[in-house]
């Protein structure tokens, strides 16, 4: 299975001794569940596409400290890109801003949400259950790390999963594109480090509550499991 990594943003310097950067941190979570997977990487947010959607048979669109209505160049190449894999037989799975670019680019709309920030541990509870979600749990604890979210869904949309600060937290479209609006891929002490740096943008009070919440056991294993299972079943 050869899977694309869309990379929309890098890890801050300081932190990269932690869990290296995106192209580290996602190879080493589906390494677990589905070894077999070759990465190829593309530095989308500078500009570093794949020449045509049939390169990989899967992408992975990662999380970014942009947001998807910014007007930027890359952006606006980004959701032509993801038309292109909704028009193709590839899949697509989104993470976080993957998540909401699969809204944005194919007709929905996100926008920063009222609660403010989501950080810490979630818990998703599931709404609809696929035959993909094996092992099959009602619901699933998951690290977020987030401000804008989906506020409503593209045509040809199923709802899959909420949190109760997040009611569009996983979500498919059509039979081949799947966004979560979480961070499996984030090792706990990566997340913790990323919320005590922005301390002043998220506020002492949920950051806080977002550290204590770390002692919560998560599903990333799950959550890739499922991914895997997903793609594998129709890819």
């Amino acid at each position: 299975m050869k899977v694309g990594l869309l990379e929309c943003d890098h890890v801050r310097s300081e932190l990269l001794d932690i869990a290296g950067d995106y192209r580290e941190m996602f190879p080493a979570l589906f390494s677990v569940v589905a070894p077999e997977w070759e990465f190829s990487f593309y530095d989308v947010c500078n500009g570093h596409f794949p020449a045509s959607v049939s390169e990989c048979d899967v992408y992975i669109c990662t999380g970014s400290k942009s947001s998807v209505y910014d007007d930027e160049e890359w952006i606006s190449e980004l959701k032509d890109f993801l038309k292109q894999i909704h028009q193709s037989d590839k899949v697509y799975l989104g993470v976080c801003f993957g998540h909401q670019m699969l809204a944005e680019a194919l007709g929905g709309k996100v926008e920063k949400s009222e609660v403010g920030w989501c950080v810490g541990v979630h818990t998703f509870q599931m709404v609809q259950h696929r035959s993909w979600m094996v092992p099959a749990l009602p619901a699933v604890n998951l690290l977020m790390m987030c401000q804008d979210q989906v506020m409503k869904l593209p045509p040809d949309s199923t709802l899959l999963a909420s949190t109760p600060d997040c009611p569009v937290a996983m979500f498919q479209v059509g039979a081949r594109m799947v966004g979560v609006q979480a961070h499996p891929e984030f090792p706990k002490i990566y997340d913790q480090a990323l919320m005590e740096l922005r301390v002043e943008r998220i506020g002492a009070t949920k950051v806080a509550l977002g550290i204590a919440s770390l002692e919560l056991r998560t599903h990333e294993l799950v959550m890739a499991q499922w991914l895997k299972n997903f793609a594998e079943s129709i890819a």
